[in-house]
C-alpha cells in the first residue's frame, strides 16, 4: 500500500466499493483503529443506511435546529465533513445554503450524490479523509458540520486533534463548528437506553451495543430482512470532546442535549457541540 494519504484513500475507496461483507477478523473487539471504518461501511451496509435513519422521522425529530443555528449567525457557506448518505447536506442545500459535501468513504459519497439527484439537487462532493482535509478541500467556510456521531470513528487522540485542527484551518476567522456525538457517558456509567427518537429513527431497525468499554463501543444494527452489520466506535465522553475542541483553538463551546439547551446529563441520547472561533457568542 502507498504511504501517500491520497493514494491510501483511493485504495481504501476501491475496496469499500467492491466489498459486500464486513470483516472484523477473529477478534472484533480488538479492532480499535481509525482506518477500519472503510471495512465497516461496505456497499451492502451503505445501501441500508437510509432505512436505519428514516429521513422523514429524522427531519421531524431535529426540526430546524441546524438551519436556525447557522442562520442566526449568518453562516451560509457550509462544509459537511461527514456527509454519509447526504441527509444534512440535502436538508441544508434545500434550505438555500451553499454546501460542500465531504466523506472519507466512497460508497457513502456515491449514495449521497444519488439521494440528492433523486431530489433534483446536485451536491458538490469531495472524497477526503479529515486528517488531511485541506489537501483535498480548498477555500474557507462559514461553518463546518460533523454530524451523525461520525467523530467517534477516530480512535487515536492524535487523529482527533489533527481532524479538529483541519476543521479549524478550513473555517473563516469567525466560523463555527457543529459536531455531535452519542451520550457515551450515560452508556458507560449507567448502561444503554434510547428514546429511539433522534438520529437512528427507523422503526423496524434495532441499533444497540453488543460490547462497551472505555475504549470501544461496538454497535450491532439488525434489519427486518435479518441482515446484521456492526460498527466499532470510540466512546467519547462529553467533557473530553469539549476540551479537545477548546484546545484546538475554538474560543467557546456550547453543548445541547437532544437539541435542548437544558437537560439532565444522563437523559439525552445525543449531544451537539456548537463551537465558535471567536467570542461573539459566550460559552455555556
Amino acid at each position: 500500500m502507498s504511504s501517500n494519504p491520497t493514494e491510501i484513500l483511493r485504495e481504501q475507496a476501491e475496496r469499500s466499493l467492491r466489498a459486500v461483507r464486513q470483516d472484523f477478523g477473529r477478534e472484533p473487539t480488538a479492532i480499535r483503529e481509525t482506518g477500519h471504518y472503510q471495512a465497516e461501511y461496505v456497499q451492502s451496509f451503505v445501501e441500508k443506511w437510509d432505512e436505519l435513519i428514516d429521513w422523514d422521522s429524522r427531519a421531524e425529530s431535529e426540526g430546524r435546529f441546524f438551519i436556525e443555528q447557522l442562520k442566526a449567525r449568518g453562516k451560509m457557506k457550509v462544509l459537511d465533513v461527514a456527509t454519509g448518505t447526504g441527509f444534512h447536506s440535502i436538508q441544508l442545500a434545500d434550505a438555500g445554503f451553499e454546501v460542500t459535501s465531504v466523506d472519507g468513504n466512497a460508497a457513502m459519497l456515491a449514495k449521497a450524490f444519488e439521494n440528492a439527484t433523486d431530489r433534483h439537487l446536485i451536491l458538490k462532493t469531495i472524497h477526503a479523509d479529515w486528517r488531511w482535509l485541506n489537501r483535498e478541500v480548498h477555500g474557507k467556510f462559514d461553518a463546518i458540520i460533523c454530524l451523525g456521531n461520525s467523530f467517534t470513528h477516530l480512535f487515536d487522540e492524535q487523529d482527533r486533534r489533527r481532524a479538529l485542527a483541519e476543521f479549524y484551518a478550513a473555517l473563516k476567522h469567525d466560523g463555527i463548528l457543529i459536531l455531535d456525538q452519542r451520550n457515551y457517558d450515560a452508556i458507560l456509567d449507567h448502561g444503554f437506553s434510547t428514546k429511539h427518537k433522534y438520529y437512528y429513527c427507523g422503526d423496524d431497525v434495532v441499533a444497540e451495543p453488543e460490547h462497551v468499554d472505555e475504549g470501544l463501543a461496538r454497535f450491532q444494527y439488525t434489519f427486518p430482512d435479518g441482515s446484521e452489520f456492526r460498527l466499532n466506535m470510540f466512546p467519547l465522553r462529553k467533557n473530553y470532546t469539549r476540551r479537545l475542541i477548546r484546545e484546538a483553538g475554538f474560543a467557546s463551546v456550547k453543548t445541547y442535549g437532544d437539541f435542548q439547551e437544558t437537560y439532565q446529563e444522563a437523559d439525552p441520547d445525543f449531544f451537539v457541540h456548537v463551537a465558535e472561533k471567536h467570542m461573539d457568542h459566550p460559552d455555556a
